[in-house]
């Protein structure tokens, strides 16, 4: 059976699907029959087909060997037929076998000639059955070749094609012919042709079927789309075991890729916003917020991030959604996926930049509505980029899909998240602007957050310096240095102060306190503190009957608690008499000698009423130094209190400088960055 047998499917003349030929299969039989009616040519086949040997044939008149008494008139005129007109005879004609049963045979007769003229009839027969039996084979198989839905072909050893069905003739969009003697990598582009070579190989070398093995790429019948399917290949042999060529069906799965693929973004758009979730929004920070959502989205949704919000917002000045002109806006992050000339057009943090109302950003949060240009051109360049120069650097990192979307919350337009593709070859659309849309939602609430968090710590602040004294005041005998650092942003204000009272004869108060708990309440609470602790120290009263009287009247503030230490320089008697109130003892740094803690009764903290306050005198000579704080100065989440405080005693052994710069070099030392506390730091050293 060859390729080109198959009716309807295309193949080359000749090459045979196995190594059985048809008439082998149908066991074809050859008899000639001289002008008498005699035999004279018997041949193999023949005498499978009807039973008799050569010996038993050759001879004898055939109308008497294998024709029945009541069919011999009927064969002897078909037989003189074709001798007398030369006129073919094709037909079903029963004979008598061997056996004695009578059979039906396909016949095929046709007249001989010799080279002296002498008239032969030759016959071929076939069973009947094996006939019909191949006949229903061959339409069964043109029917699943030709109307199957599958591509199917049939590949040569050298992976030419010999065979096409319809159905790959659709997928390829190349008619059957013009697929003969080609690869098939000449069938597909953008496709890994090569692999798909090497697999077809190993199937003929192995004989090992490969299965369901996918493959995406496009054909001339949609050369400007992907489109995705499920190969098999499988070795055909013929007779003793020869290697014939490779049979291969082609399903397109494209909606089902398509489907998967869509499944798969769909699970990496919900990984990213749970990413976003637990990432996004960890601080009350404005930029490290901001920081956070533009690490998020880069290089998962876009190659290049900016988060850029208005000027005017940050401030708090912002009425509402503006509805024209330009736009002062200020940028908080930006991220890209890699170095990109596109980097240096973009606004460095921390920049302010004025956008016209041409500007993409500026329309979107003019309308407070996402803004994408898929392709970009051109001209869009020139209404995304801040100058031209910026548009020419665009152009160059090849930034080809522009979105940007607004930070919206509590129906406020804060500012916008822009974002770029130069890497990615794909371009944003709708399900990237939807996503888009989320991530700066969600970010645009804890901006929102930080922006007011900020805005009410920056009130704290100014109250809390306002209540501050401000440069220490010069008094005889004492030089002093002191410093007071807020919490950082992501902790509020608390009610930490120092103070430098003068008293009467020439004596100076020294006072650090802290109120426990945070905002402008704690600020204000210090304030009142503060303002009584002045009073009750100009009225010359040891330092334990002071902080007696701040217990009494700590204890009368609504829930709020406070440490506080007192000491009181007197430079006639020389030394210090300090009273302390559950705060952290002062150290004491000898002119000549090791610093050391100074051992002073702890108190009880002011506000829990009862408390009983011992004054201790302490030396405190010329060259001496007194250097009194707050916890926030040493106090950590990770370490030991003990070991701190012998790091600060460690530290003031070794900073024997002028004393503004033991403070800053304390603070550079002990201070740790995101501190969730105060500092008050106050030192004074004795001039004698």
């Amino acid at each position: 059976m060859t390729a080109g047998s198959f009716p309807g499917t295309t193949g080359r003349a000749g090459v045979p699907l196995d190594g059985t030929g048809l008439l082998d299969v149908l066991g074809v039989a050859a008899v000639v029959i001289d002008a008498q009616g005699r035999i004279v040519l018997w041949s193999p086949q023949a005498e499978a087909l009807f039973g008799f040997r050569a010996d038993e044939a050759l001879g004898r008149y055939v109308a008497r060997l294998i024709v029945g008494t009541e069919h011999r008139e009927e064969a002897m005129r078909l037989f003189g037929q074709v001798l007398r007109d030369g006129t073919a005879w094709a037909g079903t004609f029963p004979v008598r076998h061997k056996d004695g049963t009578v059979r039906q045979v396909e016949f095929r007769n046709m007249r001989l000639t010799d080279d002296l003229g002498g008239l032969y009839a030759l016959g071929i027969a076939a069973d009947r059955a094996a006939v019909e039996r191949i006949e229903t084979e061959l339409a069964l198989s043109d029917r699943l070749v030709s109307q199957s839905p599958i591509g199917l072909a049939v590949l040569d050893t050298e992976l030419r094609y010999v065979l096409v069905n319809p159905a790959l003739e659709r997928i390829h969009g190349v008619p059957a012919p013009l697929h003969l003697g080609r690869r098939i990598g000449d069938m597909l582009s953008q496709a890994d042709a090569p692999g798909l070579e090497a697999a077809l190989r190993t199937v003929l070398a192995t004989g090992t079927p490969l299965l369901d093995h996918p493959l995406v790429g496009r054909t001339p019948a949609d050369p400007d789309h992907d489109h995705a399917w499920s190969l098999s290949f499988y070795r055909l042999e013929g007779a003793e075991d020869r290697v014939l060529g490779v049979a291969a069906s082609v399903i397109d799965v494209t909606e089902r890729h398509r489907a998967d693929a869509e499944a798969n973004r769909s699970r990496r758009r919900l990984a990213l916003i749970a990413d976003a979730s637990a990432r996004v929004g960890t601080t009350l920070e404005v930029e490290r917020t901001a920081d956070e959502l533009a690490s998020v989205v880069v290089p998962v949704l876009a190659d290049i991030a900016a988060v850029d919000v208005l000027d005017s917002v940050l401030t708090l000045r912002r009425p509402g959604a503006p509805e024209e002109g330009p736009e002062l806006f200020r940028a908080l992050a930006l991220k890209t996926s890699g170095r990109t000339d596109a980097l240096p057009a973009a606004d460095p943090p921390g920049e302010v930049a004025m956008y016209g109302a041409d500007r993409l950003v500026t329309r979107c949060v003019h309308t407070g509505l996402p803004v994408l240009v898929e392709h970009v051109g051109p001209g869009d360049l020139a209404r995304i980029a801040r100058s031209p120069e910026a548009a020419e650097l665009l152009a160059r990192a090849g930034v080809h899909s522009y979105l940007a979307v607004p930070l919206i919350a509590r129906g406020e337009v804060l500012g916008a998240l822009d974002l770029k593709r130069d890497r990615n070859a794909l371009p944003f659309d709708g399900d990237d602007v939807l996503l888009a849309t989320e991530l700066a939602s969600r970010a645009a609430v804890s901006i929102d957050n930080a922006r007011w968090y900020q805005s009410v710590r920056n009130s704290a602040v100014t109250l809390q310096r306002s209540l501050l004294p401000g440069t220490p005041p010069e008094r005889a005998g004492l030089e002093i240095a002191a410093r007071y650092q807020p919490a950082q942003a992501s902790s509020e204000v608390g009610g930490d102060w120092y103070d430098v009272i003068p008293l009467p004869d020439g004596k100076t108060a020294l006072v650090v306190g802290d109120v426990m708990g945070s905002g402008i309440d704690a600020a204000a609470t210090m304030g009142r503190l503060r303002t009584a602790t002045c009073a009750f120290a100009d009225l010359d009263l040891p330092p334990d009957q002071v902080l007696t009287h701040l217990d009494r009247i700590t204890a009368g503030l609504e829930h709020y608690i406070a440490t506080c230490l007192f000491a009181v320089y007197d430079p006639v008697r020389g030394g210090c008499r300090i009273a302390n109130a559950g705060h952290l003892p002062p150290v004491r740094v000898p002119a000549h000698g090791p610093a050391e803690l100074v051992d002073v009764p702890p108190g009880v903290p002011l506000g829990v009423g009862g408390g009983t306050f011992r004054t201790t005198r302490v030396p405190f000579l010329p060259g001496d130094r007194l250097v009194l704080y707050t916890d926030g100065l040493i106090e950590t989440r990770h370490d030991a209190i003990d070991e701190r405080m012998a790091l600060l005693v460690g530290l003031l052994d070794e900073a024997r400088g002028p004393l503004e710069e033991t403070c800053d070099h304390l603070l550079r030392a002990l201070r740790r960055p995101g501190a969730a506390d105060d500092v008050a730091l106050l030192i004074a050293r004795s001039t004698g």
